[in-house]
């Protein structure tokens, strides 16, 4: 068994002398190239031959001993192609695909391409880098990749919410409005691309059930640069954001530093509607949250250096400061009566403020062994702590009862502290290619409600809701995938077994809750290409989604007298199926796809007669399914005219247990459409033109049914000043037309409420490039001592 697990790692290397290599060069559509320069180097960097293509793309290298050569393949106008290869005797010609150049070197002027989507084996990969949205940051990238969609400021993959993000592999610690601050402040020109995994292979951690990675570009400018930016937003009230990006490149050291500041007020309009059988009476509360933020504060660092050409090593940290988001709340509520008339109201002034902090530290090392295997070793670091504060008025006129006012203070207390470390072994030859690897990370939290009230005119502390939330998490994982590479078919498979060992211990009532568990999550992948370029592809995954630290904790967090959410320490995880059918063809890229989730987490809400209370509660449902297809195709109708289709058409079902007990069924056929079209206005100014339109049918939430919405947009963007300053302009939501009713029907539940996202208004963006910008001393680099030793 032993010996079995050595050769599976570490695969043995042969050497053999080679006559005869056939090879073809061709650009991203798979057009031949003719006349390219195909230069052939040894392992010291010395030329051998030089020959060129045919006009078919074609060409042949012999009389050539040796293992393996360095192919340099040069043609104007497109980026010079370099890679080590190993010579063979006969078999599948090598295929090298040329790109067209992007770079701005010695002053020759970049060329602006259309995104180029690739479907790979395991992975859809948007390709933005150097693109026409390469200006935008990168949340607006997200919002344009295709099987991603934003409702609401919410990520969605074919209807799933459950993503992880990663930049470059590495999972971002971050939710909601931070993860969305994180991207916003990330430039777009720093993207290479965007991977939509659907089914992540095993290299990933189980958790979640898409994975939307980021994939960062490599500084290739030797010297000193920045980016100045601001940005102006005015919905109805005004926001704004400005920072700084600098970047440094001196040989074997690389160095990025960025700190944005944002500040403004943002506001959400609400009206909740619950209707009580049992008594005849309607509630009706309406919410108009306005809350203030003066620092919203983003920091990253990151510093590379090259060891030497076989080793790096890297040095990472993000934070994000929120001292202090506050507001007042003025909430009034009307009770009709059933013959519609207001017999009783009553008013809740919520005076409240919340600060958030987050840390996240990671260091990586990078070494490659030999031609074929390297290894690589990261661990990261992530504290997450935050405070909210509420003091709670609420007036009260109840017909027979005389009026009277109630007061409460809360204060919520959360600390997550996250450790992870994992390495990683990839052996990759010619057909075949090995990916191996361990994890292990460690969380805890710990999460304190102080809940204070009016007591015969005092505040009092009360004991008996307030509550104590202590969680510790450890998880260990091991992995191993083959991928296997047979002319027209490509095959990938993987195991990832995942054990974790969870704790945890609520202070009032006490309860402490155990578990631990053992989980394999498989995952398989095949790919068939035609000589057409026809791509059909299979894909299977198992994951895993575990419940957010909040929503494990049971204290019950008040919003007024009437209205509360809570959290379950026994919230199970949630297992989820994923099964793939694709197609791709000349830019077209179709995914049929069936998803099967078993005790799935969300919020769903009730509401308790007997007490007039709205509770919103994070538990599991009994099961959700969904099955759809997806389609995307980019069009580039004229050199300056390009037209966007995505849509995706799913059937969702949602099983839950009501209050009652009964099993009830929540399904609905679901479309979302997105078509956008842009136009070049100048090429030399790259200035640009883009409108778009959204369309979102009506959906379903465990108990929820959530109505259709839609919205239109328009942005244009200009750069001036030999491209230096670059500026935008975005209109959003033209109409105000993203307003949703998201309703609950059935027993004796019937509530909805109205919502509409503070969304129409305009952005304009001024960003302003200073320093060098331009890719000098474009040449050969000579391979040093420790790569000519491979």
């Amino acid at each position: 068994m032993y010996k079995a697990c050595f050769f599976l790692l570490f695969p043995l290397m042969f050497s053999a002398q080679i006559q005869k290599t056939e090879g073809t060069v061709t650009d991203a559509e798979n057009r031949k190239i003719p006349a390219a320069e195909v230069e052939v180097f040894n392992l010291n960097n010395e030329l051998i031959k030089t020959v060129k293509s045919d006009i078919k793309g074609y060409f042949v290298l012999e009389g050539i001993s040796g293992d393996s050569v360095k192919l340099m393949v040069k043609k104007a106008d497109y980026a010079p192609f370099e890679k080590i290869v190993a010579l063979k005797d006969s078999g599948e010609a090598l295929k090298v695909i040329l790109e067209k150049e992007t770079q701005e070197i010695e002053g020759v002027v970049m060329t602006k391409q259309k995104p180029q989507v690739t479907r790979k084996v395991d992975r859809l990969e948007f390709n933005v880098e150097n693109s026409n949205i390469s200006s935008l940051n990168a949340w607006e990238i997200l919002k344009k990749t295709p099987n991603v969609t934003v409702n609401n400021d919410v990520l969605t993959v074919k209807g799933s919410t459950a993503i992880l993000v990663t930049i470059n592999d590495k999972k971002v610690m971050l939710t909601g409005d931070e993860l969305k601050n994180l991207l916003e402040n990330t430039q777009g020109n720093d993207i290479k691309s965007v991977e939509v995994i659907t089914n992540p292979p095993a290299k990933y951690e189980a958790s979640g059930s898409a994975v939307l990675n980021i994939v960062m570009k490599k500084n290739k400018i030797e010297g000193y640069r920045g980016i100045l930016s601001s940005k102006y937003v005015q919905t109805q009230y005004a926001k704004g954001n400005m920072g700084l990006s600098q970047y440094y490149k001196k040989d074997k050291l690389s160095l990025m530093g960025s700190y944005y500041r944002g500040m403004g007020t943002y506001y959400r309009e609400g009206t909740d509607y619950v209707n009580y059988q049992e008594n005849q009476t309607r509630w009706v509360s309406i919410m108009n949250r306005k809350d203030k933020n003066k620092a919203q504060n983003t920091v990253n660092f990151n510093a590379e250096y090259e060891i030497d050409s076989l080793t790096n090593i890297s040095l990472n940290y993000s934070g994000y400061f929120s001292p202090k988001s506050f507001g007042t709340y003025y909430v009034p509520t009307l009770i009709y009566n059933a013959q519609d008339i207001v017999e009783s109201h009553y008013t809740t002034i919520n005076d409240h403020y919340s600060r958030t902090s987050n840390n996240s530290l990671s260091f990586q090392a990078d070494r490659k062994l030999n031609k074929k295997s390297s290894i690589s070793w990261i661990s990261y670091f992530t504290g997450n702590n935050g405070d909210k504060y509420q003091n709670v008025i609420t007036e009260l006129n109840f017909a027979g009862q005389a009026p009277r006012n109630d007061n409460f203070l809360t204060q919520n207390k959360t600390d997550v502290k996250l450790y992870s470390t994992q390495a990683d072994y990839q052996w990759k030859g010619e057909k075949l290619e090995l990916e191996s690897g361990a994890k292990y990370s460690f969380v805890k939290t710990r999460s304190g409600l102080d809940f204070s009230d009016n007591q015969n005119g005092t505040l009092l502390h009360r004991p008996e809701k307030s509550s104590l939330f202590d969680y510790k998490e450890h998880n260990f994982a091991v992995y191993s995938s083959l991928a296997y590479n047979l002319g027209k078919w490509n095959f990938k498979g993987g195991l990832r077994a995942e054990m974790t060992d969870l704790e945890g211990v609520v202070s009032e009532p006490y309860e402490q809750n155990k578990n631990n568990y053992w989980s394999l999550f498989p995952t398989f992948y095949a790919q068939y290409t035609t000589d057409s370029k026809h791509e059909f592809g299979f894909s299977y995954g198992k994951r895993i989604n575990r419940p957010y630290y909040s929503w494990l904790n049971p204290a019950k967090s008040y919003y007024n007298l009437f209205s509360y959410y809570q959290g379950d320490p026994k919230m199970k995880a949630t297992i989820i199926h994923n099964l793939n059918l694709t197609y791709s063809w000349k830019g077209w890229n179709a995914d049929l796809y069936y998803r099967k989730e078993l005790d799935p987490s969300m919020e769903i809400s009730f509401q308790e007669p007997s007490t007039n209370q709205m509770i919103y509660y994070f538990t599991n449902i009994e099961k959700d399914q969904a099955y759809g297809l997806s389609l995307y195709k980019n069009f580039q109708v004229k050199p300056w005219w390009n037209f966007v289709l995505s849509q995706n058409l799913e059937h969702n079902e949602n099983y839950f247990k009501g209050i009652d007990g009964q099993l009830y069924k929540n399904e609905v056929w679901n479309w979302v459409s997105d078509v956008s079209t842009s136009f070049t206005l100048d090429k030399s100014s790259d200035w640009k033109m883009e409108v778009g339109h959204k369309y979102y049918s009506p959906g379903v939430q465990g108990t929820f049914r959530i109505s259709n919405m839609w919205s239109a947009y328009f942005v244009m963007n200009r750069k001036f000043f030999n491209k230096k300053l670059e500026a935008s302009f975005v209109f959003n939501d033209i109409f105000r037309s993203t307003g949703q009713k998201v309703s609950t029907k059935y027993a004796n539940q019937d509530n909805y409420f109205l919502d509409y996202s503070d969304t129409q208004g305009f952005t304009l963006s001024l960003k302003y490039n200073f320093g060098n910008q331009a890719v000098k001393n474009a040449k050969n680099i000579k391979r040093t001592d420790e790569q000519s030793r491979l």
